[in-house]
């Protein structure tokens, strides 16, 4: 792979230059894993390509998920196979080459509740695993094993003797979504393309009848930039509408935002060995191993409020307790919640006014000359959607565009991790770390993890866990100000590390002291230190008086009176 470069800083502003000075042949609108996908196809295909997001990489959807790469298993109920072998394809694809360190195994339970529910969940099964198969020598996955009530209780203990007849395990795999997304983008640097956060579109520049390239706006400084391009991707989730409305004329299709909540609780509040996946009468709800969590959901509603702060209320809580309460033996209460979390996925609009109906298939369109439109999908099958938008751009770039080839382009971190786990007995020796925490760092940094303890040479208090979040190192910190374009103390509690769903303060404990940690490489002053500590907590003390909100008008309310570190304009605020 080529050199990553660092996007600290120095590099940020050279990205400005970079977009103010050269013209482009594509430039990628969003920052999420679809828009990150795009930029990384593009670049790879020898375009010139940059990546520009009003807010933080994933700051959107692509941090919010399931952090599931699954194929899916019940949209086989409504017939979608291609989806369903698209995404089994990926998800496989992720686990042994692109992202191993990442996109990891894990088991899940399907639990029986009637005797004749086993022929037709094992045919359900039997075919998933086959889609997993068919064009491919193997699958890194298990296969589906059947279990009687009592082996089912034996790997998952938490569960009632009465909720259940037997279950059928079955394998997916999961990773952390904001830093898929983040490693995703990165890769496009390292291939050439310039990529920048804190940078919004505030308008597009025609002639001839089409597009012809943009105006940014540096979100930290206020400052513009006119940027040339052939074809401008619109790459950004739910907001695909605003965008177009930016555009001018009519898009080729609409997108609706469906709202799910899930809950983080400590893994000792459920005594289970695998995940689970529970039928509702909406959908289904899974109970996800999350490291010394637990991650349950999710809901499926209509969300058409605020965007970019998408709030979950008691209801949505409620609904997550009383169907996860149906099949444990131990209920969860409000008290066991660690954090919480909502996000929005993009639906295709379609016939059904149900969102949960609504399909996850993606679509490229062609709005009008010079502009390309993607969005729907799954987060699993964000690699072919980003395919076919930049296939989609060859109609407008003034050279022959060669195929994808990110199928065989592995992320930042993949290359040498394997033979890096071998060697994780003497990484620990030389930097004295614990085995577990060199371990935790290999499977967040990849072949990375050596540059990212190389910070704390010649200071080895950052070698110390963070204060409030003993699961993450200091050092993690200044790696995400340094190396990982981290601008705000969110960005590195949310996103770079999930500090802020993991632990019960929700990373107030840690603001301060990863606030002065980051201070030298970002150049905060005592008086922005306090300002990002101060906006941070509000942030929280936000998202927790919104969670007990009765409804999501409510919920809203209190979300969006909380200052915003990022000044985007209402609407345009990008995935």
């Amino acid at each position: 792979m080529p050199v990553v470069p660092a996007l600290g800083p120095e590099r940020r502003a050279r990205a400005w230059a970079e977009l103010a000075e050269q013209p482009f042949e594509v430039l990628v609108v969003g920052g999420g894993v679809t828009g990150a996908g795009v930029a990384l196809d593009a670049a790879t295909r020898g375009l010139r390509t940059a990546l520009v997001e009003a807010r933080d990489f994933a700051s959107g959807t692509s941090s919010r998920s399931s952090k599931l790469f699954h194929g899916g298993l019940r949209y086989l109920e409504s017939f979608d196979f291609g989806l369903v072998r698209e995404a089994l394809h990926e998800r496989d694809l992720s686990v042994t080459r692109l992202a191993p360190h990442l996109v990891k195994p894990v088991p899940f339970l399907y639990p029986l509740t009637r005797h004749w529910e086993r022929p037709y969940v094992t045919a359900g099964l039997t075919l998933y695993d086959g889609l997993a198969r068919v064009g491919a020598l193997s699958t890194p996955l298990p296969p589906q094993r059947h279990l009687t009530r009592t082996g089912a209780r034996k790997l998952f203990p938490a569960l009632k003797p009465d909720a259940l007849v037997g279950a059928v395990r079955y394998y997916d795999a999961q990773a952390d979504d904001a830093r898929h997304t983040l490693s995703v983008a990165r890769t496009a640097a390292a291939y050439g393309a310039t990529v920048l956060n804190s940078a919004e579109v505030v308008k597009f520049h025609h002639a001839g009848g089409r597009v012809t390239g943009v105006r940014v706006r540096d979100v930290e400084t206020g400052r513009e930039v006119d940027v040339q391009a052939e074809v401008v991707v619109n790459a950004t989730g739910v907001w695909t509408d605003d965008i177009q409305t930016l555009v001018g004329g009519r898009g080729r299709f609409h997108v609706r935002a469906s709202k799910g909540v899930h809950i983080v609780v400590p893994r000792d509040r459920i005594n289970g060995e695998t995940g689970l996946i529970l039928r509702t009468e909406k959908s289904v709800l899974f109970v996800i191993p999350w490291g010394s969590h637990w991650i349950v959901g999710t809901t499926d509603t209509d969300w058409d409020l605020d965007k970019a702060h998408p709030a979950a209320s008691r209801a949505d809580i409620d609904y997550i307790l009383e169907h996860v309460n149906q099949v444990l033996a131990v209920p969860l209460s409000y008290d066991d919640i660690t954090g919480v979390y909502a996000g929005l996925r993009p639906l295709l609009a379609g016939e059904s006014e149900v969102t949960s109906q609504l399909s996850r298939e993606h679509a490229v369109a062609r709005p009008m000359p010079g502009v390309v439109a993607v969005a729907g999908g799954k987060y699993t099958t964000y690699r072919p959607m980003a395919a076919d938008a930049v296939d989609a751009v060859a109609d407008d770039v003034t050279r022959s565009v060669p195929p994808s080839v990110t199928e065989n382009i592995p992320l930042v971190g993949a290359e040498g991790y394997h033979a890096m786990v071998n060697q994780l007995h003497g990484l620990s020796e030389r930097w004295g770390i614990p085995h577990f925490r060199a371990e935790h760092l290999l499977n967040r940094y990849g072949s990375e993890t050596p540059e990212v303890l190389g910070l704390a040479a010649d200071d080895r208090s950052l070698l110390e866990p963070v204060p409030g979040a003993e699961e993450y190192l200091m050092v993690e910190m200044v790696w995400g100000a340094s190396h990982e374009g981290a601008l705000h103390l969110d960005d590195l509690l949310a996103r770079r590390t999930r500090i802020s769903i993991e632990t019960p303060h929700r990373g107030v404990e840690s603001a301060e002291p990863v606030a002065r940690a980051v201070a030298g490489v970002l150049g905060w002053d005592e008086a922005r230190i306090r300002n990002e500590v101060d906006s941070y907590r509000a942030r929280v003390e936000a998202e927790r008086r919104s969670q007990e909100a009765a409804d999501d008008q409510a919920a809203d309310a209190v979300r969006i009176a909380a200052p915003d570190t990022r000044a985007v304009a209402v609407g345009r605020a990008l995935v």
